[in-house]
């Protein structure tokens, strides 16, 4: 058995000796959450903020984080008229990228820097700021720890040197990126940046962002429709721990450790009372599995060219092809399992969830390798394509952009086809090089973004037990949710079913002192 869930069983038997209660692992004091929707102005009649607000305390983190993939920085001072008169033309630029209401959203990320206050003079002379108002344009990295000085003769970060107006600075902006942005652009409108990940498979790596959207959103309707019953309880526990495992974004992974250890305490199994459901609903959904600024409201990869299409539905695609392919030879049985158990219960969708489940009932053999699993995923959701591109052919639902297909094109894999059959619709697939582009598509590819940010991929299981540890102060774990690490069986190695027969033999619980 794969030593991924022999780690998991480490993890929560390490918290056991860890005192404390649960809490957030990602906090940056208070922070505007990023890309968010911000506050109004306390004025009435005033502008609405989009621009995001930075100091010296945030400024590296947010940009570190932001999923853009340009950033401005605007550097002012509140005192100063000519920045009072320009901040107008500024957020109707920003209006444009920042927020879940953007048009175009996570492509600019507009920011400011307010050089009059003394927290940020240090900030403000490393960006050598000689005038207000002062515009900056540079991929996010490049200001981390980043500097400007005027008489650099290269530079990542450059100045805007014409952008004194909202006209002017969008001008700018797409002379720069080869755009065609409009300051009337509305929210799927001009909506020609869209890149189709038919023939760029980099764009996945956008989907990293997608996944820990639809993970966060995924909980939030569960919570919002009350579908953590004592009927459905055990099956949600195996997502959890899947997701721990393989979840391809650290944040993600750590925040469903939190609510694992946590979970039996919220919803245990032998008191059910209808209030606590309710202010334990509550008190989840502050928990922000995904880390704080997330769901973000808008999508990347995942977005449409139409309000209604791909969006959600295509984000938990990629989490679930993401798991596949990280799973090992002995997990994929369980991780078949589980993803079939998770959508019955709580994907919202009747029909979807029902057609899922039919192909599921369909498998007749277990699987014993990871490429089975993957494979099988795989070929379900292009059996789930073909039944919808007809269905939105003949209404006319679809989306333009992204017409349903069977996956990959031929332009992503040439070797996965081993013959093709254009006229009837015939392909026979090279199923080896099918799994392999899988796992590079939605392995390597997909957290890849990630990497640099020390936020995606698997850690050794040494630091990934130290991190959750240090994140996640617990008084015990409850024997409920440790059994569920357990899985109710022995399958996950020596040590889980020790652990397991420990627990049931143990004493009613205690807090530790």
């Amino acid at each position: 058995m794969s030593g991924v869930y022999f780690y998991v069983g480490l993890v929560v038997l390490s918290l056991l000796s860890v005192s404390s209660v649960v809490t957030s692992d990602y906090s940056l004091g208070s922070r505007r959450s990023i890309l968010r929707a911000v506050n109004n102005n306390d004025n009435n009649g005033d502008l609405r903020d989009y621009a995001v607000d930075l100091n010296a305390t945030n400024f590296d983190a947010v940009l570190k984080d932001t999923p853009a993939t340009f950033a401005v920085v605007e550097f002012f001072a509140h005192w100063c008229p000519a920045c009072m008169n320009y901040k107008p033309h500024y957020e109707k630029v920003a209006r444009l990228f920042n927020g879940p209401d953007a048009a175009h959203p996570g492509i600019i990320l507009m920011t400011r820097v307010d050089c009059a206050l003394k927290i940020n003079t240090n900030l403000c002379d490393k960006f050598s700021v000689g005038h207000y108002p002062m515009l900056f344009w540079g991929h996010p990295s490049k200001f981390v720890g980043g500097s400007w000085q005027p008489n650099q003769e290269k530079s990542d970060i450059l100045t805007i040197d014409d952008g004194r107006t909202a006209d002017r600075l969008l001008s700018w902006i797409n002379k720069r990126m080869g755009s065609s942005f409009n300051l009337d652009d509305q929210k799927f409108e001009n909506e020609q940046h869209l890149s189709s990940n038919v023939s760029d498979p980099g764009q996945i790596a956008r989907g990293i962002y997608d996944v820990e959207e639809a993970t966060s959103m995924a909980f939030d309707i569960i919570l919002e429709h009350k579908m953590i019953k004592q009927e459905t309880r055990a099956s949600l526990l195996k997502f959890l721990q899947l997701l721990v495992a393989h979840h391809p974004s650290k944040r993600c992974r750590r925040g469903t450790a939190e609510l694992l250890v946590s979970f039996d305490e919220l919803y245990p199994t032998d008191l059910w009372p209808a209030d606590k459901h309710e202010d334990d609903t509550i008190a989840l959904r502050g928990s922000q599995i995904c880390g704080k600024g997330v769901p973000r409201g808008y999508w990347m990869f995942c977005r449409g060219s139409m309000n209604e299409t791909r969006g959600f539905s295509c984000g938990l695609w990629v989490l679930l092809h993401s798991l596949s392919v990280r799973i090992g030879d002995g997990e994929s049985e369980f991780a078949f399992n589980t993803t079939c158990e998770f959508v019955h219960n709580f994907f919202i969708c009747e029909e979807c969830r029902q057609h899922f489940y039919k192909m599921c009932l369909s498998v007749k053999s277990p699987f014993n390798k990871a490429s089975e699993f993957a494979l099988w995923l795989w070929s379900a959701h292009n059996k789930v394509n073909e039944r919808l591109r007809k269905e939105e052919a003949a209404l006319g639902t679809g989306d333009p952009k992204f017409p349903k297909l069977i996956w990959p094109p031929k332009q992503l894999c040439p070797s996965c086809y081993a013959d093709h059959d254009p006229e009837n619709n015939r392909i026979a697939w090279n199923r080896d090089d099918v799994f392999k582009f899988l796992t590079s598509y939605y392995g390597n590819t997909l957290s890849s973004l990630y990497k640099g940010k020390n936020v995606g991929g698997n850690e050794g299981i040494e630091v990934a037990v130290e991190e959750l540890i240090a994140s996640t102060n617990a008084v015990v774990v409850p024997i409920g949710a440790a059994l569920a690490i357990a899985i109710a069986s022995c399958g996950f190695g020596a040590l889980a079913c020790y652990w397991r027969s420990l627990q049931k033999s143990r004493k009613p619980r205690r807090s530790w002192k």
